[in-house]
């Protein structure tokens, strides 16, 4: 007979630092495990490698870690398909697949989240609105539901439950590995197109006129007013061909120099993150580009994945951590919408020198839990102090008088009204810290 492993019982948190939980922390491999581990849980969450900003992979009584289903299952490089178990993190992935002439479907902005975190968020990425969610390309998956029972899923097979857990938030149980697509690609390069922007009327006209690229993502100064409100960085991209690359990278072209990675060894002191501080930052990195539109060529962890290059810079928030406020807006009311947003943001002083402004386009409607609209959505990272609560407060009645909604990956704080868009089958045994506290109201 196996030994029962037994649980850590620790303090944890997500990549926000807030906020933080005791609970019992299981990590195992084994199936038969995990299954018992379900069965005599009263409560439990699935949680991958803790890099989402908010509490949804967090449960006070407890956590089943997946990080040890770390296996590779098959690479059918004819078909570009990947399968894997669901704590494998995207950067391995791509280790393995950029060098053969592939890249993945979908990527968020940092490749160290896990595939069953993709799947439990449907992440998105700088080409949702023209290739969609991650969700899109999941062919099946295995996961383990409340009963211990081991289901396969897909859009044909259980499909009821393939929908609800794209995009469910590790609400309907433990998913032990999945199969997806992947796209081909000829070099490990971005072609890239910097445009910058001088207000919010004309990042929103740029946004119209690059809707044809596949990639596109603008970085926006939260803290100016008046003609400049709205002041932002433009960068859209595609997938570079081998008779475009620039020759020195002609002979390697799916192969990426690694460089060393920066480290933030302490958490910041409070007084260091404020409005002169951020407003620097905004100022610096607007006119670090001299020129009103930039072409060149970056890899791809510089186009997709430039905080990857810092370690633990979650640091930068001080010891209390922060949260990023993400929301989407319909695409009708984005100028408007937007514009009383960084009014209120600007008002506040509460500025955010990492402000990320994307277009989407309109979810698969078999996935319902899936955050995008067709819209325009802005994250911003706020540092965790005793004012934030209202001003997270004042954006939820903005984004809720447009019929916006608030990214559940993220959110820590906002009101249920914008996140009941996720629906799943009511459980007694998968819950999180957010579940419960979007369902109590709090």
């Amino acid at each position: 007979m196996q030994k029962k492993s037994k649980p850590d019982t620790i303090e944890i948190t997500n990549w926000g630092k807030y906020p933080l939980v005791k609970t019992n922390f299981h990590q195992t491999s084994n199936i038969s495990e995990i299954q018992r581990i379900i069965k005599e849980s009263h409560s439990i969450i699935p949680r991958g490698n803790g890099r989402s900003y908010g509490d949804n992979s967090l449960n006070k009584d407890n956590i089943l870690s997946t990080l040890r289903l770390n296996k590779f299952l098959s690479f059918d490089r004819e078909n570009g398909i990947f399968e894997c178990e669901s704590g494998v993190i995207l950067s391995d992935i791509l280790d393995t697949i950029v060098p053969e002439g592939f890249f993945l479907p979908v990527t968020p902005g940092t490749k160290l989240i896990s595939i069953g975190g993709a799947i439990g968020s449907d992440v998105h990425g700088k080409n949702n609105h023209s290739e969609g969610c991650f969700g899109d390309y999941v062919l099946d998956f295995k996961i383990i539901t409340e009963d211990g029972e081991i289901k396969k899923c897909s859009p044909t097979e259980n499909s009821e439950l393939f929908w609800n857990t794209i995009g469910g938030m590790g609400l309907t149980g433990i998913i032990i590995s999945a199969r997806f697509s992947l796209k081909r690609i000829e070099t490990a390069y971005i072609k890239q197109k910097i445009l910058k922007a001088d207000n919010l009327e004309e990042i929103f006209k740029y946004f119209d006129e690059s809707e044809n690229w596949t990639y596109s993502v603008a970085w926006i100064d939260c803290l100016q007013k008046g003609k400049q409100m709205g002041k932002s960085i433009l960068m859209i991209g595609e997938h570079a061909k081998l008779d475009e690359l620039p020759s020195k990278w002609k002979n390697k072209p799916l192969h990426v120099e690694k460089k060393p990675l920066l480290n933030v060894p302490i958490d910041f002191p409070s007084f260091v993150l404020n409005t002169l501080t951020v407003k620097a930052f905004n100022f610096l990195y607007y006119f670090k580009q001299r020129k009103k539109i930039v072409n060149n060529f970056v890899d791809y962890n510089t186009f997709f994945y430039p905080l990857d290059a810092i370690n633990n810079w979650n640091r930068i928030y001080g010891k209390n951590g922060f949260i990023q406020y993400q929301f989407i807006i319909p695409r009708e009311s984005g100028k408007k919408g937007m514009t009383e947003i960084l009014q209120t943001i600007a008002k506040s002083g509460q500025g955010s020198f990492l402000a990320v402004l994307k277009l989407y386009k309109e979810s698969n409607p078999k996935a319902h839990n899936s955050f995008p609209i067709d819209g325009y959505s802005l994250a911003l990272d706020f540092k965790i102090n005793s004012k934030l609560p209202l001003l997270v407060k004042e954006l939820d009645e903005i984004v809720e008088h447009y019929g916006g909604r608030i990214y559940l990956a993220k959110d820590a704080m906002s009101k249920k009204e914008l996140t009941d868009y996720v629906k799943v089958p009511e459980t007694n045994k998968f819950n999180s810290v957010q579940h419960s506290r979007i369902e109590n109201g709090i």
